[in-house]
């Protein structure tokens, strides 16, 4: 039997999407969480403690892309057409949050309340359109004769438009652990304030979406609710609620490194029930990854140099969050 490359490229896919969603997540959660912080100085060492690594995590949203465009070009065609508005609107936020980070430090005092207001902007509309598109994704896409066939602004529907909703209180509490664990002092306090309501508000978005979900496609009621596929599936849903009362009772005991560490887990937990409620389609409702593959012949040819350059993504994103560990002061300046 033969190597099946196109599930070895939907697993690195998979991968690189999800390092994207936790690395970019708490950085973008940053500037959602910047209208809550006013002081000039503690909003200074929430951007210091991703200044070394923001950039760097972006990487892995490339990695996904691009594996899409060369490992499945149907999809890639397909899905970009369906969403081409809101990854659009995503980018020019990613791109504006970008500017304003860096020009944010050089800005004279009088002018840097304006590039606040664009850090803030770029993060919320980059964030809400990534939910979006993730809302509109899981919605479904209509494929005749392996073209797009739907309109323009099929994701403009509630369920699209609650995700991106949804995905602003998941990355606002991604950053706000982040910031539990790199801060101290009174930023920290407030983070720990913040971070209960915002652990509540994700949960209530999170049962509204699995109930939302298999009420509209019943594919997916069916994938969850049928036996025997009930008893292998039940411990996502207990595990959310495990990990939740576990991360109310860390932020509770004023931790620092825990409330991090279970958001992450929230997180995955997340990802793993949309995995379980799409896979194997690549293109919901229908198509497979094998029906949307490219041949094999250039799926290998990717898939050595995915094989040489993953690795190296690895070391340097662990050597970076290595040498930039520990906590941010007030003191510590931009690097």
């Amino acid at each position: 039997m033969g190597v099946d490359l196109s599930l070895i490229w939907a697993i690195i896919i998979i991968f690189g999407v999800m390092m994207y969603v936790v690395m970019d997540g708490f950085d973008l959660g940053i500037g959602i969480l910047f209208p809550f912080v006013k002081d000039d100085g503690e909003r200074d060492v929430m951007m210091n403690t991703v200044a070394p690594v923001w950039d760097g995590n972006e990487t892995w949203l490339i990695l996904g892309g691009a594996g899409l465009f060369g490992a499945f070009p149907l999809a890639y065609s397909t899905v970009l057409s369906a969403l081409y508005l809101p990854l659009i609107f995503m980018l020019l936020g990613l791109i504006f949050r970008g500017v304003a980070f860096e020009f944010r430090f050089k800005a004279k005092p009088a002018k840097r309340h304006l590039w606040d207001k664009a850090f803030i902007g770029g993060s919320i509309a980059a964030t809400f359109f990534q939910g979006v598109a993730l809302g509109a994704y899981i919605e479904g896409i209509p494929v005749v004769n392996r073209a797009y066939a739907g309109g323009s602004l099929d994701w403009l529907a509630p369920f699209p438009l609650f995700c991106g909703l949804g995905l602003i209180a998941a990355y606002a509490l991604l950053g706000c652990t982040w910031l539990i664990m790199k801060t101290e002092g009174r930023l920290q306090q407030q983070m720990h304030d913040l971070a209960r309501p915002l652990v509540l508000v994700l949960l209530g978005i999170t049962g509204i979406v699995s109930i939302w979900t298999p009420l509209a496609h019943a594919e997916i009621a069916q994938r969850w609710f049928s036996l025997p596929n009930l008893f292998w599936f039940m411990p996502v849903p207990i595990l959310v609620l495990v990990c939740t009362w576990a991360l109310l009772r860390a932020v509770a005991n004023n931790a620092h490194h825990a409330p991090f560490v279970l958001t992450l887990v929230l997180i995955f937990l997340g990802y793993s029930g949309l995995g379980i409620s799409l896979w194997p389609n690549v293109i919901p409702p229908s198509i497979s990854i094998w029906d949307a593959a490219a041949p094999p012949q250039s799926q290998g040819f990717m898939l050595v140099g995915a094989l040489f350059i993953i690795p190296f993504i690895l070391m340097y994103t662990a050597w970076s969050y290595y040498v930039f560990r520990g906590k941010v002061r007030v003191e510590d300046g931009y690097h």
